[in-house]
């Protein structure tokens, strides 16, 4: 999940070397903290929400498999 979190926001971006994606596990979900830079911010969550709601559908959608429900965090 993490791997692809971050080849999506690397494409989405135009500081692609400041993104970091972080990847934390408990027993009940996987969390995916998503870092990019401020300037970057806006591409990332779009408008009105518009992307980041689609990069959490995606991620969703992969992993339907694992019992875990993941959770995708944008940072600051």
């Amino acid at each position: 999940m993490k791997e692809l979190v971050e080849v999506i926001a690397k494409s989405l971006v135009d500081n692609p070397d400041e993104v970091v994606v972080t990847q934390t596990e408990n027993d009940k979900a996987i969390v995916i903290e998503l870092r990019v830079a401020q300037s970057d911010m806006g591409k990332v969550i779009g408008k009105q929400g518009r992307i980041a709601k689609a990069i959490r559908a995606v991620v969703k959608a992969a992993s339907s498999k694992e019992e875990k429900k993941v959770i995708v965090d944008i940072m600051q």
